[in-house]
């Protein structure tokens, strides 16, 4: 016989409309009695419409303190409903993307989130995205649209915004030589980052921004290496794509005997708590981390329940912080 939501109701002594909200991930049902109607389906062997109860997040950042606190309140989003996340920190000389998909499609997988991972990659390989497809389960990414061009959803800060801020910022105090310590080419957050900065450039400073740009790997030894380029190039003023690139520039512009911000001005990008805690602060650029994790959890939820969401990518506004690293531009 087969079990309907009438036997599961009865099971776990609650009523059918609970059962409903149960199934279709919808809130408003204590923890308790979630866990006693998810209880009495597997008692009874109720088949859900969904493949299961796990949602995979797949990034490549697991040691910055930004991917870390979205991965963080995407839990916490996703909890309630019944669905548990699970990471897989997918970086290059570890487990690849396809190799963790592979191993957990038939384990129960809801749904996936690529956290800036191979989404952000111009020319990524699309193993990945074809078994999700042929499995149908479906994914979301945040911070870069999919390779392959497939239109599914994906919740992304304006990069573009962000450098107009930083830059607009800088150019206030003074400064015109402003510098930018991006991510490698082909990264597609690093490529908007350096658009939007010569954008903003173009706009308050006539010449040959290009010159101050600098291609690294996003990460403190990146910045580093940036800032000593930069630094020979003229520039008072330096923003990063990242806040981890941030640091790196602040340690590279000191090993050369430079104050921030008395000698050069540093922005960061990211906004993770860390930042408030580093001597000097650093003013960075925020990115909406709360705002950006709801709109991921409700998103999937939508999905798992069969439900129509929006395609396409979605921008979310930066916000500048403005503490300790920026200042005047030196006479």
């Amino acid at each position: 016989m087969k079990v309907g939501i009438v036997e599961v109701a009865e099971r776990a002594g609650v009523s059918e409309a609970t059962v409903s909200r149960v199934i279709n991930r919808r809130s408003g049902v204590a923890k308790k009695t979630r866990d006693a109607v998810e209880q009495a389906m597997v008692e009874l062997g109720y088949e859900r419409s969904v493949q299961g109860q796990l949602v995979a997040l797949v990034t490549e950042h697991v040691s910055n303190p930004f991917f870390a606190d979205v991965a963080e309140r995407i839990e916490s989003a996703l909890a309630p409903h019944g669905l548990k996340t699970i990471l897989c920190p997918a970086f290059p000389g570890g487990v690849q993307e396809p190799g963790y998909i592979s191993a957990i499609v038939d384990k129960g997988i809801a749904a996936v989130v690529f956290l800036s991972s191979s989404n952000t990659v111009e020319g990524a390989d699309v193993e990945t995205y074809e078994i999700l497809r042929g499995r149908r389960i479906p994914y979301v990414g945040v911070n870069g649209v999919f390779a392959d061009g497939v239109a599914v959803p994906v919740f992304s800060t304006d990069d573009l915004l962000a450098a107009e801020l930083a830059v607009d910022h800088l150019h206030r105090l003074g400064h015109r030589a402003i510098g930018m310590a991006s991510g490698p080419v082909g990264n597609r957050p690093a490529d908007r980052r350096v658009r939007g900065f010569l954008d903003a450039m173009a706009k308050r400073v006539p010449g040959d921004a290009e010159r101050l740009v600098v291609r690294q790997s996003f990460g403190v030894e990146g910045g580093q290496a940036a800032a000593q380029t930069l630094l020979d190039r003229g520039a008072t003023a330096i923003v990063a794509a990242s806040d981890f690139m941030a640091l790196g520039v602040i340690r590279g512009l000191r090993r050369q005997g430079r104050s921030v911000p008395g000698d050069v001005s540093v922005v960061g990008y990211d906004g993770s708590m860390i930042t408030e805690f580093v001597d000097p602060p650093l003013t960075t650029v925020r990115q909406p981390a709360d705002r950006l994790a709801l709109e991921v959890g409700r998103s999937v939820l939508a999905l798992v329940s069969n439900r129509d969401v929006p395609v396409g990518e979605l921008l979310f506004d930066p916000e500048l912080i403005i503490r300790a690293t920026t200042g005047p531009a030196p006479r």
